[in-house]
């Protein structure tokens, strides 16, 4: 895979253009993890502190039932948030890699 030549990891994980990828997938993979546990934890503190709101008819079902189908929803879309960033990150890690590579043709 490299011809015999030692890898630096090191030298990777210091440089800039590693850092700004790890940067990039904190701001995603944090705040969407933070959201979807408030979201999946609001129910059972919703249906706990406020059982009248959660008790309340929409059609057929109640609220809280509702709420609780719409759990389904959001983990989809978050899956769906993190496959189109995650493209983002597999190209910047592949900048990375063609970069090194490069780096270590011209040694």
């Amino acid at each position: 895979m490299n011809d015999g030549q030692k890898v630096e990891w090191k030298q990777i994980a210091e440089s800039a253009e590693f850092k700004a990828l790890c940067l990039h997938k904190r701001k995603v993979i944090i705040p969407a993890t933070i959201f979807f546990m408030l979201y999946f934890l609001a129910l059972p503190v919703l249906v706990a502190f406020c059982p009248d709101l959660m008790k309340h008819k929409v059609g057929y079902v109640n609220i809280a039932y509702l709420f609780a189908l719409s759990q389904f929803f959001v983990a989809w879309l978050l899956a769906f948030l993190y496959v189109y960033e995650s493209r983002k990150f597999d190209k910047q890690s592949q900048h990375i890699i063609e970069k090194f590579h490069s780096s270590l043709g011209a040694k």
